[in-house]
């Protein structure tokens, strides 16, 4: 079902087996894994969110979402890698956006607008309170990313009472490790576009990545609370899929 159709792109929600296997595929390829689909058991029970060209019907664009609840948590794919207790207190609806990716090939900027806009009607339509995943920087040498790092540990660390605690085997601790003071725009030109949008809009982040060798990742832990949003922020991204 196409949920709306913004310029260029249509965006829906998966209906069928096809449907899914085509956006593992893509994660396939944007991931560089050597499969031929990137799947695992969350796929069954997420919500799969897919944007085309209109005219193409080229996948472009795919993204996953799984709906749970605090008392939930432990049941999410960032659970694998964070100690997420302190969030089975958070009152209200979560989702765990997860699996974001574009086409290699594919490099308009409007796709991660038009994606925002999609995981928009879906909170509103859902009553969701807090998003959250891991957000992922290409590769694991944590040398390239040291001013974003900093960054984040200077301005967009999570509140202490949702912060989540260390699990992983192989964590580079930034908050506790850098005492640099952050290069600005060094540190946004090597943040991974979907986390400055993340914090552009509020969004906060566990105090260590989590050095991910089979993906060639690192990430953090990302959460972004609904309302502390900012109402025109808000309303821009409605528009996208009004």
């Amino acid at each position: 079902m196409t949920l709306f159709k913004k310029g260029r792109y249509n965006v829906r929600s998966a209906n069928t087996r096809h449907d899914i296997e085509a956006a593992q595929r893509l994660r396939a390829i944007s991931f560089s894994t050597d499969e031929v689909r990137d799947a695992d058991a969350f796929d069954a029970f997420c919500t799969h969110m897919l944007i085309e060209e209109a005219d193409s019907h080229r996948l472009v664009c795919c993204f996953r979402m799984l709906t749970l609840s605090g008392a939930d948590i432990a049941n999410s794919y960032s659970a694998q890698f964070y100690d997420l207790d302190a969030l089975r207190d958070f009152e209200g609806k979560m989702v765990e956006m997860g699996r974001f990716c574009v086409h290699p090939d594919v490099t308009d900027p409007d796709i991660l607008r038009v994606a925002w806009g999609a995981m928009t009607a879906y909170v509103d339509e859902n009553d969701v309170q807090l998003l959250f995943g891991c957000s992922s920087f290409a590769g694991i040498d944590t040398a390239d990313y040291l001013d974003a790092f900093a960054m984040l540990k200077h301005r967009h660390l999570a509140p202490k009472r949702w912060l989540p605690r260390v699990k992983a085997p192989d964590v580079f601790k930034f908050a506790a490790r850098l005492r640099r003071k952050p290069d600005a725009k060094k540190a946004m030109l090597r943040m991974p576009p979907l986390l400055r949008t993340y914090l552009v809009m509020g969004g906060w982040v566990s105090d260590h990545a989590v050095v991910d060798r089979q993906m060639n990742t690192l990430h953090v832990f990302t959460g972004l609370e609904i309302g502390a949003i900012p109402p025109t922020r808000k309303r821009l991204l409605r528009a996208v899929s009004g």
